[in-house]
């Protein structure tokens, strides 16, 4: 998700075309083209320019309802819902990839997690993040924390330090809803990334960006991307 506002003017987006089954955007009132993945503007009077990112989750509706009861649901447009079409994601499946990366440890349509931090990108199988949650890990030198959600779908990623110092995370035997605890304070923590219980209580990690793709993608806008390994 990306913030449309570029040099203090607010855009206006719509679908343009399709780039190797990633979205292309164009601005209104520039008429500028834009990159899904990166929020990079590529052709056009903003060429070069990037989009700010706007602080986003994937979650399954449950627990996104369970984590915030009074949240609002987007309502389709009714004179619109002839056109928006339910097996489109099985159907681009079927589609020739233009660019592919034969050779590396992954198959084209791999759903990866991917971080980019600190001139530093990582990809995380996402069936790996759940067999081995939490993972704690390094990207552009920082501490980094990934969990998987207690709904067995979501997934999330923290920079794992509490006052400048880096912590590791363990899963509490039998606690519910996946709850942590930390090596610092041995506070108990949830999967917003903040404490419940103990010293650090009401204390939040800093959330990072965790970009759900394919990583035939991934790979293509992330040419220098390492691949997790435990």
């Amino acid at each position: 998700m990306w913030k449309s506002t570029v040099a203090g003017r607010v855009l206006h987006f719509y679908l343009a075309g399709i780039n190797n089954q990633n979205f292309l955007m164009r601005d209104k009132e520039t008429g500028t083209w834009w990159q899904q993945i990166t929020g990079k503007a590529i052709y056009g009077p903003l060429k070069g320019s990037v989009l700010a990112l706007a602080p986003s989750d994937e979650l399954s509706f449950g627990l996104w309802k369970s984590e915030s009861p009074g949240g609002q649901v987007l309502k389709a447009v009714a004179k619109d819902q002839k056109e928006y079409d339910s097996k489109w994601e099985a159907e681009v499946e079927k589609l020739r990839l233009v660019v592919t990366f034969p050779g590396t440890e992954l198959k084209s349509r791999d759903v990866i997690v991917g971080i980019d931090l600190s001139g530093e990108s990582k990809a995380y199988l996402v069936d790996t993040i759940f067999k081995q949650s939490p993972i704690q890990d390094r990207v552009g030198g920082n501490p980094v924390l990934i969990l998987a959600g207690p709904d067995g779908k979501s997934v999330r990623a923290f920079v794992s330090r509490l006052k400048d110092e880096d912590v590791e995370f363990f899963r509490k035997n039998g606690a519910p809803d996946m709850v942590l605890v930390d090596s610092s304070t041995a506070s108990e923590w949830n999967f917003k990334g903040c404490a419940i219980s103990g010293p650090a209580t009401g204390t939040c990690l800093t959330a990072l960006p965790a970009i759900k793709d394919f990583w035939f993608d991934w790979r293509n806008y992330h040419p220098d991307t390492s691949i997790y390994h435990r």
